[in-house]
């Protein structure tokens, strides 16, 4: 088996500085009315990769059922700028959003992807998911 070099090589923000005290969580009116399924996109997303401290973007397309709680999108949206100069790999961030929004929202379902643009002429598209148990 080959060995890799996975040193970080360029001195970028740490991810800790990406916190979720931005994230506003309201109150769901029709809770066990019915279950909804909310999709929200940001084409605009931007992280830095780690390891050669350029930037990514893509997509980060949000997907959840909520049950008491829904997030508010000007918050949402600004807890995602905070990504901006973060070195982080898109599969750390896909599952770190995901992470945060489940502390927050606690959904019944969410489902976070990300869609990134071509480096190299690869194309990676990352997905990251939860439930709530039962």
């Amino acid at each position: 088996m080959k060995s890799y070099d996975h040193t970080v090589r360029y001195a970028v923000e740490k991810p800790e500085i990406v916190t979720i005290d931005v994230l506003d969580p309201i109150e769901y009116q029709d809770k066990g009315r019915r279950d909804i399924l909310i999709t929200i996109a940001q084409p605009e997303f931007t992280s830095v990769c780690p390891m050669t401290g350029l930037p990514d973007f893509g997509t980060i397309t949000i997907r959840y059922t909520p049950d008491e709680w829904i997030v508010e999108l000007k918050s949402l949206k600004y807890y995602l700028l905070q990504y901006r100069n973060v070195g982080m790999f898109y599969e750390h961030v896909c599952n770190r959003i995901l992470d945060d929004l489940v502390r927050v929202l606690q959904p019944k379902m969410i489902e976070v992807t990300g869609r990134f643009t071509s480096r190299g002429g690869l194309t990676t598209e990352v997905c990251a998911r939860y439930e709530a148990p039962s």
